[in-house]
């Protein structure tokens, strides 16, 4: 908000609605060595742009032998679901970026961490993909510094320390994810006969991961190392889903210390529904069910 009005309108204004125009503009805005912070209104409707991003942003630098590049250029998006955004208004779209050598691609989980990571974004020396999950932007409240500050990318963060089982997640699913850890300690009863008295007191170590490319491998893998089990939460569908990738990636590095298969809980193999999207979306009692059949394998 008053924007407009600080800055002039030579420096912000209103585009024509195509994404592949933003995007192509803010490449060659960005090329020039202007900051540049482009949104695309709904992560659905960056695929129009998906050309632009992965085979001109994230290769400019690569292909001219590091002469020019497009590393100011910030893409902002809000994304997941919100409760009636439907087939066109709710997906999630990082697994698609995975493969795009040059880019980065961020999901902030609050305000505090929305501030920090954007301005870490548009500082970067790389072109950052900046996924904000839509239900967050009235759900989540903090109070942000107004000073400046900015937190690493690629840097993960251990909400809670546990050694029984990871799990990890990011953006919206980490508030399922901590439901789902109160409900194990304490189950509802009408589900309580489904968890057993064994797993209730297990110690979960929770993950923000934060950074989906490049993801700080470092800290999952020495997490996973000591745990021996993990729980991958996603809103996006579970095949070839950002979750994958990390349970290729642990079972290469931790093979001799996992006590389970890694497990990913995410979204259905269909399009996002047009209504009952909480059926959809991993909730804490998916959540909760995937951590004691790891905790019980």
């Amino acid at each position: 908000m008053g924007l407009v009005e600080e800055y002039g309108r030579e420096r912000v204004f209103n585009t024509p609605l195509t994404e592949q125009g933003i995007v192509g503009f803010g490449i060659g805005a960005a090329a020039m060595g202007h900051t540049v912070i482009a949104e695309i209104q709904f992560a659905d409707y960056i695929f129009p742009a998906f050309d632009q991003i992965v085979n001109e942003a994230a290769k400019y630098r690569f292909r001219s032998g590091n002469q020019h590049n497009a590393g100011k250029l910030t893409i902002r998006s809000p994304c997941m679901g919100v409760g009636h955004g439907a087939l066109y208004h709710s997906q999630s779209v990082e697994q698609f970026f995975m493969p795009a050598a040059g880019l980065k691609v961020v999901v902030p989980r609050s305000p505090i961490q929305a501030k920090g990571l954007l301005l870490a974004s548009i500082r970067d020396e790389n072109p950052v993909v900046f996924l904000e999950p839509k239900i967050l932007y009235r759900s989540s409240v903090e109070h942000v510094p107004v000073d400046d500050f900015t937190i690493p990318l690629s840097t993960a963060e251990v909400l809670q320390p546990g050694k029984d089982i990871t799990l990890i997640s990011w953006g919206a699913p980490l508030y399922s994810c901590v439901q789902a850890m109160e409900m194990l300690k304490n189950p509802p009863a009408s589900i309580a006969q489904h968890v057993p008295q064994s797993v209730r007191n297990a110690s979960v170590e929770l993950i923000d991961l934060r950074t989906i490319l490049p993801w700080d491998r470092k800290t999952v893998a020495e997490s996973v190392a000591k745990t021996g089990r993990c729980v991958i939460v996603h809103e996006a569908p579970i095949t070839a889903g950002a979750g994958a990738e990390i349970a290729a990636h642990l079972q290469q590095a931790c093979f001799l210390n996992l006590e389970a298969p890694v497990r990913r809980i995410g979204g259905f193999d269909t399009p996002f529904p047009h209504v009952h999207e909480t059926w959809y979306k991993p909730g804490p009692i998916q959540i909760m069910d995937g951590l004691v059949r790891s905790l019980t394998y």
